[in-house]
């Protein structure tokens, strides 16, 4: 019976593990997330296996660049399946995506500026410009109203 497993890699060879056990027909997820423009691993130095324990043990623990499975005096200890499934679930186009301030705001929306000199200040969110990275926001203070070009990431849903 198959289950997932964390494992514990050797520094900075998650892809050739991953790589390794793709190739070996075994069941493998590295998640991966963007930080600062780099695709780079969302748990640095571990990954999820789905494999049969005790069969495949032997080939698990001695593949190049695994430097154990997670476990205890007994062995391996295997995780919900759910664990997996979740993350996935957050991943959008292969990549993990952390809503720093909840969920996304759309058009319409009230937001509020929560980033730069201009934290605090709310608006209405008007659209999406270029690369969705940023967008036009509707500024209601005090008897101005005007229009503000600002990065995405620094807005959250009033």
């Amino acid at each position: 019976m198959f289950n997932w497993f964390v494992l514990n890699t050797k520094p900075k060879k998650e892809t050739q593990v991953e790589r390794l056990f793709e190739e070996g027909g075994f069941t493998i997820y590295c998640p991966k997330h963007l930080s600062e423009r780099r695709v780079k691993p969302f748990f640095p130095g571990y990954a999820f296996l789905s494999f049969a324990f005790p069969e495949q043990y032997q080939t698990v623990k001695y593949t190049r660049g695994v430097k154990r499975v997670v476990g205890n005096d007994e062995g391996p200890i295997p995780i919900p399946e759910k664990v997996v499934q979740e993350l996935r679930a957050r991943e959008k186009d292969g990549l993990i995506v952390l809503e720093k301030y909840g969920r996304e705001p759309g058009v319409g929306d009230e937001i509020e500026v929560m980033e730069g000199p201009l934290k605090g200040l709310r608006g209405i969110f008007k659209k999406e410009v270029g690369d969705r990275e940023r967008v036009m926001i509707l500024l209601n203070y005090v008897s101005y109203q005007g229009m503000l070009l600002i990065e995405k990431r620094k807005l959250k849903k009033a």
